[in-house]
């Protein structure tokens, strides 16, 4: 048997701890999401939380773990009689690996018998083997979206529903839910991070002692994991009998209408969407006071419990960082807070007391409002000097008609930047138009091209290469059919055989490789191009990850080309290091191609299965380095689009040859939102319409002054004109 770290002997991560022992109180609180970067001993906590949970007593010889006081009644394998032989057993732990399908998860019915043999077996998945116990999601960000669904649809009714081929199951699927994630590979989606009922954000310490500690535990536990164990046995037994006592405390915890008038006003003074957070917000505060020994809520467990069952829902796009402003949530609560009778004398904003490890300490959340617009990502900066040679005519391709005659700047550029070079702040991002790989992919499942998934509609049928999994019923029958008279069938029915089975073949989406090449030379800062520019691409990483996309950063400028963004499931990095890019120097566009040839062929041995998608954004003007015919034929017949960033009057067509060369489409940067292109002809269509009818105008006075026809008559000119 494998012995599992104490709970007890985890230094810090008091957050974690206190979310975690929530939800052992009360399973109402809905889990916890834990974001944090690699290293710092999330797995390791989750798994010495489940040995802390009280036994649970079962059903003997039941597979959905019913409760023998209160067995399911739809139960696969009950009905289960009163005071049926029963069995204490550990509350279980179950984790589901990132590459499990959906009938490894939900369970399976065994369609091969019941179409051979007519019999209707059903195999659990592993949502009933968590029953009462612990489902763990190590990486819940790196799952397909559709058994995120799944899950959290589960966590929330409390039941799992089976539908396949006109046959159903239920069976009930109540667990302590908790994920983990390194934000670094990729974001939920907002409506998924809402499913999870807090959300603690975990890092290393910065304090040499602290971080010593750790080491010094965990060596001894790996040098002697029982003995270390039974050192911390007593703490280990002291915590598990508080949760109890805790569980039992809970539904007996009060909560006053003042208490629930403090939940809601903090849930709209941080204008998060919907009332599920009003929820969590309550029974996250009662299953407190629980833990604390208290039969009232305070103000006090309402803090502890926004602060964990906020951040994450105040996120309005996905490249905002989650937090929350703790001296906001104190405003809030004191302008809602009539003391109660019960009210501890003094609770204190954070004090944690002597019995729960809830104080957050120096690693805890505080941080700057992300609302507020200061600093570098939120202001604009002042025009700075234009660079010599810069353009300083205005550029009547501007939609908003901005006095673009300066580069805009934010400031100095990051250490490590060439002299000159400087950080230009980034427009709001905006709709884009679609851009789509063509022909038929079979990559990881996701919103932008074409592919064969497991998931989509159906569209053909074929012959199983192993186990049937996704059957086609049609297909089945239609290979049967012409073979029941050899088969000895008389009556009414087919007789079926195995290599009558047929799957269906389905049609969805695969997310792409999503790789920019961004030009952040001079040429690029002047007239405020870059500000468009950094818009523009920052629209194009909200897209990818709206349609689950991989995405990569290539920027060239000065004399080589950098790989500012490895390829990863992570568009908030993307938009911080876009952000952070700095302008200026020469335009080394051969090297930005030749760095991404390089960058596509490593990926392609990786993921052969991601096909990449080439965004390359420039103005087109190569003035470093080598002539760019030879990357471009490395990179000729890779999908992709190339933005092009010229503007002003005079347009040398450089951005159009560069896309000939690779063999794929050219985009203005002003028609790449959706619904650019057509703006930008009815534009030009009506500033045509207006030059016309100013020069008919201009001839009818001219005419006037010398003494010519009548003026109907030019009116009339005018009018056929129009």
């Amino acid at each position: 048997m494998i012995t599992a770290y104490p709970f007890s002997a985890v230094v810090g991560l008091d957050d974690l701890k206190l979310a975690l022992i929530l939800n052992a109180v009360s399973p109402r609180v809905g889990g916890v999401l834990v974001r944090g970067e690699k290293g710092t001993a999330k797995s390791t906590i989750v798994r010495a939380l489940a040995a802390q949970l009280p036994p649970v007593d079962v059903v003997a010889g039941c597979r959905f773990a019913c409760d023998p006081a209160a067995p399911d009644p739809s139960c696969p394998d009950g009905p289960h009689a009163e005071g049926e032989q029963r069995r204490s057993r550990p509350a279980a732990l179950v984790e589901l690996p990132v590459g499990a399908s959906e009938d490894r998860l939900v369970g399976a019915l065994d369609i091969e018998r019941a179409l051979t043999e007519g019999v209707k077996a059903f195999e659990p998945g592993l949502l009933a083997a968590a029953h009462r116990g612990v489902l763990y999601v190590d990486e819940v960000n790196l799952l397909h979206d559709h058994l995120v669904d799944l899950l959290l649809d589960a966590a929330a009714l409390g039941t799992c529903f089976v539908e396949r081929e006109s046959v159903s199951v239920r069976h009930a699927a109540r667990f302590l839910l908790v994920g983990t994630m390194n934000p670094e590979e990729g974001e939920l989606r907002p409506q998924l991070l809402d499913r999870f009922g807090l959300t603690v954000e975990v890092r290393a310490s910065r304090d040499p002692d602290e971080r010593a500690e750790v080491v010094r535990r965990r060596l001894a536990f790996d040098a002697d994991p029982a003995g270390f164990a039974a050192r911390w046995r007593g703490e280990e037994a002291a915590l598990a009998e508080r949760i109890l006592r805790a569980r039992e405390r809970v539904a007996d915890v009060v909560l006053p209408d003042v208490r629930l008038r403090q939940i809601a006003a903090v849930c709209a003074g941080f204008e998060v969407d919907g009332l599920r957070a009003d929820l969590v917000t309550a029974n996250a505060a009662i299953a407190h006071a629980a833990w604390r020994g208290r039969a009232t809520v305070t103000s006090e467990d309402v803090r502890e419990a926004a602060r964990l069952s906020l951040p994450h829902r105040r996120r309005r796009d996905p490249f905002d960082a989650p937090g929350l402003d703790e001296d906001q949530l104190d405003d809030l609560l004191s302008r809602h807070d009539t003391p109660d009778p019960d009210d501890d004398p003094d609770p204190g904003p954070s004090g944690p007391g002597p019995e729960g490890p809830h104080d957050p300490g120096p690693e805890g959340p505080d941080s700057p409002n992300p609302n507020s617009a200061d600093g570098p990502d939120g202001a604009d900066g002042a025009d700075g000097p234009t660079p010599e040679g810069a353009d300083h005519s205005a550029d009547p391709g501007d939609p908003r008609g901005a006095d673009r005659s300066a580069p805009e700047s934010d400031g100095p550029a990051p250490d490590g930047a060439a002299p000159g070079e400087r950080v230009i702040a980034a427009g709001e991002p905006y709709r884009v138009r679609p851009f789509r790989v063509p022909g038929l992919g079979e990559g990881a499942a996701g919103r932008r091209s074409r592919a064969r998934t497991p998931n989509g509609r159906t569209v053909g049928a074929r012959l199983p290469s192993g186990r049937l999994q996704r059957p086609h019923l049609p297909a089945t029958l239609r290979a049967a059919a012409p073979h029941q008279r050899e088969r000895g069938r008389t009556g009414p029915g087919l007789l079926i055989r195995d290599t009558d089975l047929r799957e269906s073949v389905r049609e969805g989406r695969e997310g792409n490789l999503v790789l920019f090449v961004v030009d952040a030379s001079g040429s690029m800062a002047a007239r405020r191009r870059m500000k468009e520019v950094k818009a523009a691409v920052l629209s194009l990483l909200l897209d990818a990850y709206q349609r689950r996309d991989k995405v990569g950063l290539i920027t060239f400028r000065g004399a080589d080309a950098e790989l500012a963004l490895p390829p990863t499931s992570s568009v908030e990095a993307g938009a911080a290091r876009l952000r952070e890019l700095p302008t200026g120097g020469r335009t080394p566009l051969a090297a930005g191609l030749r760095r991404a040839a390089e960058v596509l062929r490593v990926e392609r041995m990786r993921d052969p299965s991601r096909r990449p998608l080439l965004v390359v954004v420039t103005d087109g003007r190569a003035t470093a380095g080598s002539d760019v015919a030879g990357p471009a034929a490395r990179l000729a017949g890779t999908p992709g689009v190339v933005v092009d960033c010229e503007s002003g009057p005079v347009r040398l067509g450089l951005a159009l040859d560069l896309a000939e060369r690779l063999g794929v489409p050219a985009v203005r940067l002003d028609a790449l939102a959706e619904g650019g292109l057509r703006d930008l002809v009815r534009a030009h269509r009506h500033q045509r319409r207006h030059q016309h009818r100013d020069q008919h105008r201009h001839e009818h006075r001219h005419e006037d002054r010398r003494g010519g026809g009548p003026a109907g008559g030019h009116r009339n000119d005018y009018r056929k004109a129009v």
